[in-house]
């Protein structure tokens, strides 16, 4: 029987997902089909369509989520939760350009004189940039109070960028950010660079794994106004699962084949090894 407080024969439903939970309602009758369609609208580019995934509902009667029985309609208020299966190991980490998109994070000219080997760090954002529209993967770049401190370095070609945007929140993750990797089918990784290692980078990593993508932080493109600063979230920031990783590393697994079409065009960008940026020393 529907809950007394439905209207034009829609029912109340709890969709919870991840750490989240969202009310709203469904047409009485709706089947498994409308259901996952209804999480999708609702939560959208966080759920991993590429995942298994499996529908449960609240049974009063156990006092838990258990799985959705074959044939199952809403009939009455209740609650719903999405639950993604356990990601095989071997598919951690992996990157794929057509699941991908790279972040450039504000690299810009007031930036330069204070940055730890800065230099270096524009370097390797260049070959990371310049690999990104060879493969044909997005580029999302952010530019905090440029206003104040600037545009994004001369060097850096922003080129077919998707999104350039300014900022005064330290993470990345606006809602403009949002709504351009919502039209983005299929992303899964980011791959994320700029400054500061320890500010804008740390929140916009956290801020990401909390909406489900799997973070790379490229080290040799990313520094702090100190290397103690740098180091340590570097540290911390693996120890939360997020991929610490190196450009030329990333941009291998992206082609992942010599017989790739475009593995000679990359494989020109890293002919010469990148400057190590002080990663090594730690000084």
């Amino acid at each position: 029987m529907a809950d007394a407080h439905s209207n034009n024969n829609h029912v109340p439903v709890l969709f919870s997902f991840s750490v989240f939970s969202r009310p709203s309602s469904v047409p009485v009758g709706s089947g498994y089909e409308v259901l996952i369609q209804k999480f999708l609208s609702i939560y959208g580019y966080q759920i991993d369509v590429h995942r298994k995934l499996v529908l449960q509902y609240f049974s009063e009667e156990w006092g838990q989520y258990i799985d959705l029985p074959k044939g199952f309609t809403v009939s009455e208020k209740c609650r719903l939760r999405l639950v993604p299966l356990q990601m095989d190991i071997t598919t951690l980490g992996n990157l794929s350009p057509a699941t991908t998109v790279f972040f450039c994070c504000d690299m810009q000219e007031r930036f330069r004189p204070a940055i730890k080997y800065f230099g270096d760090i524009i370097s390797v954002g260049q070959r990371l940039l310049q690999g990104a529209r060879i493969l044909g993967i997005p580029v999302v770049v952010s530019e905090q109070y440029p206003k104040g401190l600037g545009s994004t370095v001369q060097e850096m070609d922003l080129t077919g960028a998707k999104l350039v945007f300014p900022k005064t929140k330290f993470s990345m993750v606006l809602p403009e950010v949002e709504a351009a990797l919502a039209e983005i089918p299929g992303v899964r990784s980011v791959v994320l660079f700029g400054v500061e290692t320890h500010v804008c980078i740390q929140q916009t990593a956290l801020d990401l794994i909390g909406r489900g993508f799997e973070v790379h932080i490229v080290a040799d493109a990313t520094s702090s106004r100190s290397m103690m600063d740098r180091m340590f979230a570097l540290e911390r920031l693996a120890r939360t699962g997020i991929i610490v990783t190196t450009s030329e590393s990333v941009l291998l697994q992206l082609v992942a084949d010599k017989e790739h079409p475009k593995f000679k065009e990359i494989q020109n960008i890293i002919k010469a090894s990148a400057p190590e940026s002080g990663l090594l020393s730690k000084v």
